[in-house]
């Protein structure tokens, strides 16, 4: 087991991210963005800087959270498709020349104006991300699925379907914590019921292979407003679900996803710069709260 973080959530710029993460003593950081750009789109002078120092200060990076077939990609845009290929294309050497195995992928958003279950566009979205695992396969890379705004977040179930579609050793999960939180059991549905993170967890448990640690307190207002918190002080299960990682044998990473400074940011409307103190300061204490939180777990701690 090990524990890192996404490290943007600590500030933009990779010297605050690896100071964050050297005073954690941790030895890993998942990067999602540098600077207003990501690994992909990093410029060759750029990358060759990421990679010195990493090295000098001898950290690696762990996953590289990208935005292919995210939320903000509609499944029967071909562009949008094109974009995740391209942006997939990119990474793959450059994670492969940093030793990075994970990649962050999602499978599309849930197109608005359609039924979640329409099978023409659920083939559509399986033989999509079918491509994009295809090419994680040829890299030697896990295409990992995280359970978000996507067809796979909108239920367990749609994640059973996408594995179950989708055979490769290339193509596993990324589960969140805090995702279900949410998310309707099924949009469309009369129900306001909120989806259960142990439930969803305990349903996909045997293909997890990271987890991301949320944490919120759902609102229901006919939307889902979340009110991001410190792990275990929300509605996110974490206590029972890492328990059930410790007993179930799982020796993957914990990465901390605070979002605490959406929050912040919607109550204070501070300045940037003490937007940034409090980025950093929140992500050392969000990392120590996880820590102690999975020592009261039965964890041990390296």
């Amino acid at each position: 087991m090990f524990l890192t973080g996404l490290a943007d959530e600590a500030g933009s710029q990779i010297d605050i991210q690896i100071r964050a993460i050297r005073e954690l003593s941790w030895r890993y950081l998942e990067s999602r963005a540098i600077g207003g750009k990501n690994l992909a789109s990093l410029s060759e002078a750029e990358f060759e800087q990421l990679w010195r120092l990493l090295s000098e200060n001898g950290l690696r990076i762990n996953c590289y959270a990208g935005g292919i077939a995210n939320f903000r990609r509609h499944p029967r845009n071909d562009e949008d498709f094109e974009a995740s290929k391209a942006e997939l294309q990119a990474a793959l050497p450059r994670m492969q020349k940093l030793g990075v195995g994970l990649v962050r992928g999602m499978s599309f958003l849930n197109p608005p104006d359609e039924k979640p279950d329409n099978p023409e566009l659920e083939q559509i979205i399986f033989r999509k991300v079918g491509e994009l695992v295809r090419l994680c396969e040829d890299a030697g890379v896990v295409y990992g699925h995280e359970n978000c705004m996507n067809y796979g977040g909108i239920s367990y179930l749609h994640t059973l379907k996408l594995l179950e579609r989708i055979k490769s050793d290339s193509f596993k999960l990324i589960f969140d914590t805090g995702n279900p939180l949410a998310r309707f059991w099924h949009p469309g549905s009369n129900s306001h019921a909120l989806q259960s993170p142990w439930e969803f967890y305990s349903n996909v448990r045997e293909f997890i292979v990271y987890v991301h640690i949320k944490d919120a307190v759902p609102c229901v207002t006919g939307q889902i407003y979340l009110d991001y918190c410190f792990p275990g002080e929300g509605c996110a299960d974490l206590r029972p679900i890492l328990r059930d990682l410790k007993d179930y044998g799982y020796d993957g990473g914990f990465s901390i996803e605070p979002h605490m400074a959406i929050n912040y940011q919607d109550r204070t409307q501070s300045s940037a710069e003490a937007m940034a103190v409090f980025k950093y300061e929140n992500f050392i204490q969000y990392a120590r709260k996880l820590e102690t939180l999975l020592q009261e777990c039965g964890w041990e701690l390296n």
